[in-house]
């Protein structure tokens, strides 16, 4: 038996993409799973191609949890917080989309953990997955307000992560580069350059995230080569930035 049958679980920004891939995984798993998205017919569609043991919970990533948590009988033993704005931009876009992009990518997570940690530390077990992005732990060209916001939910992980494992709260942080998404078709010639060349299937980031559970891990790495990048930034931060900034200028003259 599977170790995640009868678990409660839910997904946001589950209406394609990585969110949708994690959706089918835990319900193939033998867990029941809300599927959230912003959008009710992604949603829908996602919970109807699952089939028993999906239910769409369409709606804000920021205020889900009350909803799911009753859509599922009063208990949400896994938190997925995967619903995120890869907002592009430099540092003079406009306030509306460091708001927004601060809102989605860091504050979610921290309202869902607001909620749902009482419940857990009180019964000494539960598991929250933020979907992070290799930005949270390097950067994306062309993309500040994405890769400072994604560094912040890669902190917040960290931090419950510290916080509350003795309590029995688990906590992973998923970072991928390039997926095949929506999100990485968004991101223009920017992902064209950086992103699209070792650009994976959302499955395999799924499977990721299973081998991780499965083992314990906090870092999530479907990409495992952003060890080696993540590595390097912290030890050797200035030839890091120079390799990072002969990216931006082969972007730039593209």
């Amino acid at each position: 038996m599977s170790a995640y049958q009868d678990q409660r679980v839910v997904v946001t920004g589950a209406g394609g993409g990585i969110g949708a891939a994690l959706a089918h995984r835990f319900a193939a798993e033998g867990a029941t799973v809300v599927v959230n998205d912003l959008d009710p017919a992604k949603a829908a569609a996602v919970a109807g191609s699952i089939g028993a043991r999906a239910i769409p919970v369409p709606g804000d990533a920021s205020a889900v949890v009350a909803e799911a948590r009753e859509a599922l009988g009063g208990t949400v033993d896994i938190y997925c917080a995967n619903a995120g704005l890869a907002s592009g931009g430099d540092a003079f876009a406009d306030e509306a989309v460091w708001e927004a992009a601060w809102d989605t990518n860091v504050m979610a997570h921290v309202r869902a953990a607001r909620l749902l940690l009482p419940g857990w530390v009180e019964r000494g077990s539960g598991r929250f997955v933020s979907t992070v992005s290799a930005a949270g732990l390097l950067t994306m060209i062309g993309a500040a307000p994405y890769s400072v916001t994604k560094h912040g939910a890669l902190a917040f992980a960290e931090w419950l992560s510290l916080t509350y494992r003795h309590r029995g709260v688990q906590v992973h942080a998923i970072c991928p580069q390039g997926v095949r998404t929506d999100m990485l078709t968004a991101a223009g010639s920017a992902g064209e350059l950086v992103l699209a060349p070792t650009a994976i299937e959302p499955e395999a980031v799924a499977d990721a995230l299973f081998d991780g559970m499965e083992k314990g891990r906090f870092l999530i790495l479907p990409h495992p080569e952003v060890a080696d990048f993540y590595a390097a930034r912290a030890t050797e931060p200035d030839r890091w930035l120079s390799g990072m900034n002969h990216l931006q200028q082969k972007w730039e003259t593209r």
